[in-house]
């Protein structure tokens, strides 16, 4: 399923907006920070996209503060796009979700995001191809 599909479709229904395949392609790259469907993960929400679920829909988000000196690398936003499994902002300091069991989880580890990544890497089982 495309989860970045299915979550302008029902963003677009709340707002009382048309779901037609114009509308789909009008807001999906103006709300998703890659408009390109995937599987699992991809629902980094642009800044535009942030502001409407939070001023339109009026969804609720849970601020996670980044730790003091943390560095946003290539490495985390992977991690991000792979295992952040609800739409989400990453910001200067830290990073909004919509989720609030993401956000426990994403406290658990003082919003170290690296790190959060690499625990749940190391969880996933070992596959050979």
């Amino acid at each position: 399923m495309d989860w970045k599909s299915t979550y302008t479709k029902i963003f677009l229904t709340q707002a009382n907006i048309s779901v037609t395949d114009n509308s789909l392609a009008e807001y999906m790259p103006k709300w998703w920070r890659s408009a390109k469907s995937k599987q699992h993960g991809g629902l980094r929400l642009s800044e535009e996209g942030l502001k409407f679920i939070t001023d339109k829909l009026d969804m609720q988000t849970y601020d996670v503060p980044f730790p003091q000196d943390f560095t946003i690398t290539t490495q985390v936003i992977l991690f991000l796009d792979k295992f952040i499994d609800c739409p989400y902002y990453v910001a200067a300091d830290g990073i909004i979700v919509t989720n609030e069991k993401k956000a426990i989880e994403l406290h658990l580890f003082s919003g170290d995001i690296r790190k959060y990544g690499l625990v749940k890497a190391m969880q996933r089982p070992f596959t050979q191809e």
